[in-house]
């Protein structure tokens, strides 16, 4: 951390400095956007959106059953000590943002931002920046090495110490040629002892033959691809990691967006959910094998009752009734 307890930007944006948008087509941040119900988007996005729902009715749900992992993790994090987060593919800032879902269990947080889309820098540098608690970074997954000199520039994150690394959404955009496993293992294998990665990843493997081509079809005229890829090979992320039970009783194992921390699996599944595998893996402080080490705590009760990352002005906010904890949102 630099001497005067705040985390100096290594590059310079600002909303004034941003980019035209570019609306000839859809893009990915505004996109999704647009399915949890913000404002940051245009008919381009609108009219890919729809043109999924229609053949996929619960693109919301998945939306939000994957938001709702990417905050159940952050806070299941904190609650195992955590304190400092890198959020890869943040995207567009929403109403709760991943440092005011952790900051209630660790209020000496700090979350690094990081984004390719210069347009998402923008926003996100105006909304998210918080002296000494936050930074906001342009940097592509793709290019981890960059990433990780950014994080060190930055001095907000110290990877000597424990960390929680959160790619949700995010590696389906990243083509085969490019090594999306490497580049997580990359990342992972920066990190210090003791930390996390939460993961999530769209899949085709509960899609119907139709709504897969539609929704590869969409993202072919979007800002990035879409890659829709099956159990094992997003299960391929998670390598060398320990894997944390998604609820209580479970199998150590990946699962569907809406069912890691979930308090009742059979209310917690959804058609949308089923759209995305998740996990959370943690890197060993010993080697397999040489000693028996403590196992976190598995996900339940309260990583799931308390409000998780990326709400946004809807309904699907609360986590009170029984709709909302079978789609398991929040």
């Amino acid at each position: 951390m630099p001497a005067d307890d705040r985390a100096r930007p290594w590059y310079v944006a600002g909303p004034s400095r941003a980019p035209g948008a570019d609306v000839s087509g859809p893009s990915v941040a505004r996109l999704y956007d647009c399915c949890l119900g913000g404002k940051n988007h245009y008919a381009t996005d609108r009219d890919a959106a729809e043109k999924i729902r229609a053949v996929f009715p619960d693109l919301a749900d998945a939306a939000w059953a994957n938001r709702g992992f990417h905050g159940r993790a952050a806070i299941w994090m904190a609650q195992q000590g955590i304190r400092q987060f890198v959020d890869v593919g943040c995207g567009l800032p929403t109403t709760t943002d991943t440092y005011m879902a952790v900051e209630k269990f660790a209020a000496s947080a700090r979350v690094s931002y990081v984004d390719h889309d210069p347009a998402v820098i923008a926003h996100a540098h105006a909304l998210l920046a918080r002296t000494g608690s936050t930074a906001v970074m342009l940097a592509d997954v793709r290019d981890p090495a960059s990433l990780l000199a950014g994080l060190h520039l930055d001095g907000l994150i110290d990877l000597a110490e424990p960390a929680g690394l959160l790619v949700t959404a995010v590696m389906h955009f990243v083509a085969a040629e490019d090594d999306p496993w490497g580049c997580v293992a990359r990342l992972v294998a920066a990190l210090a002892p003791g930390s996390f990665l939460a993961l999530s990843h769209a899949t085709a493997d509960h899609l119907s033959p139709v709504a897969a081509q539609t929704v590869a079809e969409v993202f072919a005229g979007a800002s990035e691809r879409l890659y829709l890829r099956s159990r094992a090979e997003i299960g391929r992320f998670f390598d060398g990691l320990e894997l944390v039970p998604p609820y209580t009783g479970a199998e150590a194992e990946l699962t569907c967006a809406g069912l890691w921390g979930c308090e009742d699996p059979d209310l917690a599944d959804s058609e949308g959910s089923r759209a995305l595998y998740c996990a959370v893996g943690r890197r060993s402080k010993i080697p397999r094998g040489r000693a028996e080490r403590p196992a976190p705590s598995t996900p339940g009760r309260a990583a799931s009752r308390t409000t998780t990352t990326g709400t946004t002005n809807t309904p699907r906010q609360k986590t009170n009734t029984p709709r909302q904890k079978r789609i398991a949102h929040d």
